[in-house]
């Protein structure tokens, strides 16, 4: 039997102690201690997605994200290029930006008056005289990630920078943003439609690829989908996708990230999706430019998920549905997670208008789908303290799972392949690994 022991004790533990094959204390989603050792020990030494380079398109373009906890700006610069700053004034630590977006020339501590250009460069600082000459020269500028990186416009940065290069680090995730990416007849995407903010309260981890809940948590919009006679999304999730006999799978692609599998059902009802969209306006023009783009066979491959992989980037970026997804640790017990609407890039205006309609249904802050998450996320948060016996379950499947020739372990859409492919990369970086 399992003995129950204290969070503390917990914290004191190695991690494989707290991983394992099929099951996970339930202190890491609850210790403060824990939560603390994960912004050091995973979100300093990981490539951590920061933001798409659409989301700056003109010189002195900003925002503000983070890394971690930690404070950072992303900046088009005036050479042009996408920079990432430490949001630290080099003086006395303040912040040198502090609304979430905007276009500027200089970032400007309101505490002593010190300026820096949009490449972090300190280019003035108050009562010079006091400093001795060329002082902010010496002094540089600001901070920045050791490594920045970016992959067809998603950039990121690690503060490490003994990380292997991004492009080795995402793997066979890099293959699944092109799906994303490929449903623009010129590959472009533009993050210029707002953004849904979300706060629960609840631990980071417990936003995953999860096939097993929709079904239950997601019980009357499924039913709703069934009933629906036109095609569309509802098409698209006929036969019930969730189900262990279709032809979904759920996915551990190494390193932290996972897929639920949708490659193989859609592409068995693609000709109702194409049928659907020649009905829409802009349908068959945009239909049109993917065939002279990519060829009829693979742009039926590109337009099969509709832009949604449903793909999990470790530690923090998903991309699910219509957007682009930042999940943002606060605490061990608060989250906060950004979804922002992805706009295609040439394509008619119609399909941009249909892709955030269907957006807005689901993920919206007054949608069928997404509140009903957070909600079940800060239920189990309740539930887990709760500590007799402290152990979760993330067994399911694992006696059917099969690992392919790459590596790549292979599960039921309602199996727990996923989780534990997050859990994996979890224990590889608290070990230091």
């Amino acid at each position: 039997m399992n003995k129950p022991f204290t969070s503390t004790t917990a914290a004191d533990l190695p991690a494989e102690d707290l991983v394992t094959e099929g099951r996970v204390h339930s202190a890491i989603y609850t210790d403060p201690a824990i939560f603390d050792q994960e912004m050091d020990r995973i979100f300093q030494h990981t490539w951590v997605y920061i933001g798409h380079g659409s989301e700056v398109p003109k010189k002195g373009d900003f925002r503000l994200r983070k890394i971690g906890r930690q404070p950072v700006i992303m900046v088009r610069a005036k050479d042009g290029e996408i920079k990432v700053l430490m949001n630290r004034c080099l003086h006395r630590g303040a912040v040198v930006a502090e609304v979430e977006s905007g276009n500027t020339n200089f970032f400007h501590c309101w505490f002593h008056g010190w300026t820096y250009d949009t490449d972090g460069t300190l280019v003035q600082v108050t009562k010079e005289e006091g400093y001795e000459p060329g002082f902010c020269k010496k002094m540089g500028g600001l901070a920045r990630p050791p490594r920045v990186e970016e992959y067809r416009g998603f950039v990121f940065a690690c503060l490490d920078d003994s990380v292997p290069p991004l492009r080795d680090h995402l793997g066979q995730a890099a293959d699944l943003l092109n799906y994303m990416i490929d449903v623009s007849p010129t590959g472009t995407l533009h993050l210029d439609m707002g953004v849904n903010k979300t706060v629960y309260r609840g631990n980071w981890k417990l936003v995953g690829m999860d096939g097993y809940h929709v079904n239950y948590v997601h019980a009357s919009v499924l039913e709703s989908w069934s009933d629906d006679t036109d095609a569309g999304i509802a098409a698209m999730h006929k036969n019930d996708p969730f189900d262990d006999k279709a032809l979904t799978r759920t996915r551990d692609l190494g390193r932290g990230h996972v897929l639920l599998d949708f490659r193989e059902h859609r592409m068995a009802t693609i000709d109702k999706y194409l049928d659907f969209l020649r009905g829409e306006p802009g349908g068959e023009d945009y239909l049109k430019s993917m065939n002279d783009a990519y060829g009829e066979d693979q742009a039926k491959h590109n337009l099969s998920l509709a832009g949604d992989p449903h793909l999990g980037v470790f530690p923090n970026l998903q991309v699910i549905g219509n957007q682009i997804r930042i999940v943002n640790p606060i605490s061990a017990d608060e989250t906060e997670v950004l979804m922002f609407p992805v706009r295609l890039g040439d394509v008619p205006d119609e399909i941009n208008t249909l892709r955030l309609r269907q957006h807005e249904s689901f993920y919206g802050p007054s949608s069928a789908g997404s509140p009903d998450d957070a909600e079940i996320f800060e239920r189990v948060q309740q539930g887990m303290k709760a500590t007799v016996n402290p152990w979760i379950d993330m067994s399911r499947g694992l006696h059917r799972e099969v690992v392919e020739e790459d590596g790549t372990r292979v599960g039921k859409i309602s199996d727990e392949t996923t989780q534990r492919g997050q859990m994996r990369e979890w224990r590889r970086l608290m070990k230091g690994a």
